[in-house]
């Protein structure tokens, strides 16, 4: 058994702990919070500290904390050549402290606490400083996931700038869709199987071949309407600069 070594009881490091609970190869050996009621729901109280002093032995120390901590947190340990991995999507490798043997294992979804997700599903991303290090990753992320990729800090930015775009900025046109909605006393329960279809067209279409909507027809005479009709400024700019950069980008074809 692969022992392990969670530091952190946010979203990412409860999912973790819940992913890793059911797996065979892997084991948690402690679990690191500043409050120890954070995590009792979920694991033995015996497990949970709340010094660093008290860590134990563990193949792999994995910090699932804030981006801003985790180059504080990564000097907090009191040894030094273990394996110690951060799960951040934009922190680079390199900002864990070079006393202890760097990786990275990110796990690419959104987390919230009480939404529970299917890990296996999840595309975990891997780097190490080397081969053998990188294998123990692989080893620990395969244990709970069916999608696992070697990819480098530099390629992770990428990864996490899309994901913000596909995932944090389409959720808030969502809460703008909703307000809409909600001002003119209609149910946004309506829009739910358009949402659906709309993300389950990219297992089958490039999203550029999938785009539909007046930006796309270039019909002018709806984008006007629209414009008139929406009175909040912010959602009236985000409509334009949207609808503008659809345009746009139909031209470069």
């Amino acid at each position: 058994m692969i022992q392990i070594t969670l530091i952190g009881s946010g979203n990412v490091a409860q999912h973790l702990i819940k992913a890793f609970s059911k797996s065979d190869l892997v084991e948690i050996a402690q679990v690191f919070s500043r409050k120890k009621e954070a995590l009792e729901h979920l694991l033995d109280s015996d497990k949970i500290i709340t010094e660093y002093s008290a860590l134990k032995e563990s193949d792999v120390y994995i910090i699932a904390v804030s981006d801003n901590a985790i180059a504080e947190v990564s000097e907090q340990f009191l040894f030094d050549d273990k394996l110690i991995v951060h799960t951040s999507g934009t922190a680079p490798l390199n900002i864990l402290d070079s006393k202890n043997r760097r990786g990275v294992f990110y796990p690419l979804q959104t987390f919230s606490k009480n939404k529970a997700v299917d890990f296996s599903m999840i595309p975990i991303c891997l780097e190490a400083e080397n081969q053998s290090d990188y294998a123990i990753l692989e080893t620990v992320a395969k244990s709970i996931s069916k999608a696992v990729f070697q990819i480098s800090s530099e390629q992770r930015k990428a990864l996490h700038v899309s994901a913000v775009f596909v995932n944090n900025f389409t959720n808030y046109l969502y809460q703008i869709g909703q307000e809409i909605c909600e001002e003119h006393h209609v149910p946004f329960e309506i829009l739910k199987p358009l949402i659906q279809e709309t993300a389950e067209k990219i297992n089958t279409l490039n999203p550029i071949d999938a785009q539909t909507g007046p930006a796309k027809r270039n019909d002018s005479n709806t984008i006007a309407a629209h414009l008139e009709y929406l009175t909040n400024e912010n959602q009236k700019n985000i409509y334009k600069i949207l609808t503008q950069s659809i345009q746009n980008n139909g031209k470069t074809l």
